[in-house]
């Protein structure tokens, strides 16, 4: 039977003999299979061609997707031979008939078959050892099938009962789930390529970072300094900026996030953003980007005092930014499947370049797992915003807290062990980085005056104090501890607090003479 004759036999679509319609000396359908034709796909010819090629040579093994495994052969016992032809090959030794034999001597699994005389028959009835990956293909295909139809089935089933704790919009996020789990959990191997096909991708991202203004590659971060660290917020990236609350991690990750959406630097393309924002509502988030861009105090917004031409800014600016591609989600508590299913969604419906989650801890964890712990949590979701990165191949940015370590230190620059859950969390992650801003902490330190002080003591330290804060005002820290694609370091923007706003320092000495 030639490899163009194989297809996976469903319901209504079965083999109705599928004895009779073999050539002679080929091995019957495996009986415990055989009433199994109508309701599943299924292809046991292709499943017995293989496995017998295999034992007719085992070098086969390195030519078919290694992606394959034991549970997608439809016959078990045509898995549990696989599974013991990959071991005994991977050990180093030879799997054929005879060595098998010994392998399943003391296996009373296979009922009445006589195993012996199956493993022979399989590789003597084989008829083309040059398919064998058109074969194991042809397997994997069935079993993709068949999970299909079983998701389907249960989709089904829980769709024609009521239940107040599984709606309908639930029932839609566990289907999508599904499939991302099993588009995910069984995807064909890339396997090993060529070094010219990594050259060619090396050289077209070299090429993309030479045409922008600041020579980057991936999505620009309106930090000039911090796009010559990083080269732009890179494709699959898995991005964690953290910090204690108040050093405005939501500030710096808003003004990228709407910096990509609006950019007009040259070579910079504008991007579609997803925004999700588990701690802030969207109003909120809409208020402080308003005031960025209007160049007007956030409270005087909030408390409705502002003047003629404040307001006419503010509508100036919403005017100008109304039509940005920018996505909000503020749906508390929301799902890491959510946010998978939501952003595939939108890549589908808009194109999608960059996705934000305010913050990782507040996110629950993915559908369907059960966790015993919050650690288990935490990297469950840790690992779930990597595959959405890899999958729908943009950059994730995810905010984190830090734990409260940091404010026992006298030196509160955090590091990577200050990340909570930190194991998962930093291994998980491409880049790590933190916001740090001295200036917040000097603003809760002032001296007080001791007992034991003397004047010129107490002025003695006051002073100091004045003259870091002086230093620390409108000055902020990004810290990257960790780059998996380059090196490490810190920049210094300015933060305007009434703006909530981050930008590239310029010193004073540097400025033109109209701003002195």
């Amino acid at each position: 039977m030639s490899v163009a004759s194989f297809f996976c036999y469903g319901d209504g679509m079965s083999d109705p003999n599928p004895k009779q319609n073999m050539s002679d000396g080929q091995v019957a359908a495996f009986p415990l299979a055989e009433g199994l034709g109508r309701q599943l796909p299924q292809n046991l010819e292709a499943e017995q061609e293989l496995l017998g090629a295999l034992l007719l040579d085992n070098s086969i093994l390195e030519n078919i997707d290694d992606g394959l495994r034991e549970d997608h052969f439809f016959d078990p016992a045509h898995g549990r031979i696989f599974a013991a032809i990959s071991n005994l090959t991977g050990r180093g030794n030879l799997a054929n008939p005879i060595t098998l034999k010994s392998y399943f001597a003391n296996d009373d699994s296979f009922g009445g078959l006589n195993i012996e005389t199956y493993l022979n028959e399989l590789a003597e009835s084989v008829l083309s050892l040059s398919e064998a990956s058109e074969y194991a293909r042809d397997v994997r295909e069935c079993y993709l099938r068949r999970e299909l139809i079983r998701s389907s089935d249960e989709l089904i089933s829980k769709a024609r009962s009521a239940d107040l704790n599984s709606p309908a919009s639930t029932m839609i996020e566990e289907a999508e789930q599904r499939l991302f789990n099993l588009a995910e959990n069984d995807q064909g191997q890339s396997g090993l390529n060529p070094f010219s096909m990594a050259l060619d991708t090396a050289l077209k991202m070299a090429d993309e970072a030479s045409k922008t203004a600041g020579g980057i590659s991936g999505v620009g971060s309106g930090l000039r300094t911090l796009d010559q660290l990083l080269g732009g917020l890179q494709k699959s990236d898995l991005i964690i900026l953290a910090g204690r609350p108040g050093m405005g991690k939501t500030a710096l990750a808003t003004n990228i996030a709407f910096h990509a959406a609006t950019t007009t630097l040259s070579g910079e393309t504008p991007q579609q953003v997803a925004f999700f924002s588990l701690e802030m509502s969207s109003d909120q988030l809409a208020n402080r980007i308003l005031s960025s861009k209007a160049g007007v105090p956030s409270d005087k917004i909030r408390r409705g005092e502002l003047n003629k031409d404040q307001f006419n800014n503010l509508v100036r600016a919403a005017g100008e930014i109304g039509n940005a591609p920018f996505y909000i989600d503020d749906t508390p508590a929301i799902s890491v499947s959510q946010i998978s299913s939501r952003a595939r969604r939108l890549k589908r419906t808009s194109g999608l370049g960059l996705i934000v989650v305010d913050y990782l801890q507040l996110l629950s964890a993915p559908l369907g797992d059960k966790v015993e712990n919050r650690v288990q949590e935490i990297s469950s979701i840790s690992r779930m915003l990597k595959s959405i990165a890899k999958e729908l191949q943009v950059p994730v940015l995810a905010l984190s807290q830090l734990s409260r370590a940091v404010e026992q230190r006298e030196d509160k620059r955090p590091v990577l062990a200050d990340l909570r859950e930190s194991g998962s969390i930093e291994q998980d992650a491409d880049v790590v980085m933190f916001v740090y801003r001295e200036e917040y902490y000097l603003s809760k330190s002032e001296p007080e005056r001791r007992d034991t002080d003397t004047d010129e003591t107490y002025n003695m330290r006051h002073q100091r104090w004045l003259e870091r804060a002086e230093k620390a005002h409108g000055r902020a820290e990004v810290i990257v501890a960790k780059q998996r694609h380059g090196p490490t370091g810190a920049i210094q923007p300015s933060f305007i607090a009434e703006h909530a706003q981050f930008v590239d320092y310029v010193a004073e000495e540097s400025l033109p003479e109209r701003f002195e």
